[in-house]
């Protein structure tokens, strides 16, 4: 049965137009083609199958329930729908809360106008490679921003998490593949493009950084000095900066001692501790956690993914503030975690990804992103916010995302995985503490 449904997928002309428009993630066009195949042969199991993977990137959780069921329907033992079937019910499932807490939430919250320092943060970005090829955008990468970039601009200090270098030599040594390799490296031409785009302050600290060696690690630094973006990341690299009168710090944590080591709880806080005593405000950064689209969930306690330790975030996060962080952005599961508040201080567990150029998954919920906006006074107290939310069209360009779904997100997260630390999200997207 399954040979016969497989040949008639193949001689229906709408059914290669899909996959072909679903692979270049044109995802508009697939749609169409596809759903001309369902309906043109309802018993094709390769359209609803594949139609099913273009409602998956687009984040329409009962379409692709229902063309899934229809797949499991016509052929029970095929290979993969009790893979993804549950796993689709599951974020269906999640999409229904998530619109129950949405009615229940607030309009809007007010912002506080007496703030001494509005900053706002994204996850990670890679805006294009050069390793392997075929992966840097058109036009020089130079609408990488185009379309979010008055949001960016729009704050005292703005921050992101720089995935891999900016260098146009060196090799990698992480892999023999390049096919299947995900090894980074940007030209150093993109320092502009990240300047242009709003970026005051990016962190370093992260399992790309040193995909070509110290060399390009070096060479990063070096551009983004030359453009004035100030940055932390390896041992010792700590940024310093003037912003409205306050002196700020920044340092960035990761899983690995190529950067300040986030599994050294007592290091990372005399570090903090230290920056404290010199600075008005202290900013902390750290990329950890397990990834992928099960890891919308903060557990507590230590997380591991392929046999690494990558934290336990939440004991990280609060010693550095009872060091003296003011606010901790954190990044590395590639999907949006939960925001808390920790003695007035607001912790973000997980920016999501944010531009991320075709070397990344934006399956679900790894193609949302959100930019937050946070309040601080001179103490560095989290006053309130605001989440902006984002989406990656094509191969990875962020645009802003009317639908709001990072917003509805966070809010669930927030409310499920603290007891009663976590923010308030208002349904327009402002923030409160708890």
């Amino acid at each position: 049965m399954w040979l016969f449904f497989l040949n008639l997928a193949f001689g229906h002309p709408q059914y290669e137009l899909g996959v072909q428009a679903l692979r270049q993630k044109e995802y508009s066009k697939a749609e169409t083609y596809l759903t001309k195949c369902t309906k043109d042969e309802p018993q094709n199991i390769a359209c609803h199958w594949e139609l099913g993977w273009v409602y998956w990137m687009k984040s329409d959780w009962s379409k692709v329930v229902k063309n899934w069921k229809i797949v499991q329907k016509l052929d029970p033992k095929h290979p993969e729908i009790n893979t993804y079937l549950p796993q689709a019910v599951d974020n269906e499932k999640l999409l229904t809360l998530m619109e129950q807490d949405k009615k229940e939430a607030p309009k809007s919250f007010d912002i506080r106008q007496d703030s001494s320092l509005r900053i706002r943060a994204v996850g990670d970005m890679m805006i294009g490679t050069t390793f392997p090829r075929g992966y840097l955008p058109q036009n020089e990468g130079k609408g990488a921003f185009k379309r979010v970039k008055s949001l960016l601009k729009d704050a005292d200090l703005t921050f992101g998490n720089l995935e891999g270098p900016l260098c146009d030599t060196g090799k990698s040594s992480k892999c023999k593949n390049s096919k299947n390799c995900y090894a980074f490296r940007s030209p150093t031409a993109y320092k502009d493009i990240y300047k242009d785009a709003g970026f005051d302050l990016v962190s370093t600290a992260n399992n790309h950084s040193n995909d070509f060696g110290r060399e390009c690690l070096l060479k990063t630094e070096e551009s983004l000095d030359e453009v004035g973006i100030y940055h932390s990341g390896r041992p010792g690299d700590i940024a310093y900066m003037q912003v409205n009168g306050l002196s700020i710090a920044m340092i960035a944590f990761h899983t690995s001692r190529s950067g300040h080591y986030i599994n050294d709880h007592k290091t990372a806080k005399n570090l903090v501790k230290k920056l404290d005593e010199t600075n008005n405000i202290v900013i902390v950064s750290f990329h950890g956690g397990a990834e992928g689209a099960k890891a919308i969930h903060l557990p507590k306690g230590r997380e591991t993914f392929l046999g690494e330790d990558r934290g336990d975030l939440r004991k990280f996060s609060r010693d550095v503030i009872d060091s003296g962080a003011d606010i901790v952005l954190g990044h590395g599961p590639h999907v949006l975690r939960g925001m808390e508040v920790y003695k007035n201080k607001l912790i973000a567990y997980s920016l999501g990804n944010f531009a991320t150029y075709g070397r990344f998954s934006l399956k679900g919920n790894k193609g949302i992103g959100v930019i937050l906006e946070a309040n601080l006074n001179a103490k560095g107290d989290f006053l309130s916010g605001q989440l902006f939310a984002t989406k990656q069209i094509g191969r990875g360009v962020p645009v802003e995302d009317s639908s709001g779904k990072a917003i509805d997100l966070i809010r669930k997260l927030s409310l499920d995985d603290f007891d009663g630390t976590g923010v308030r999200v208002a349904q327009d997207g402002t923030i409160q503490k708890p």
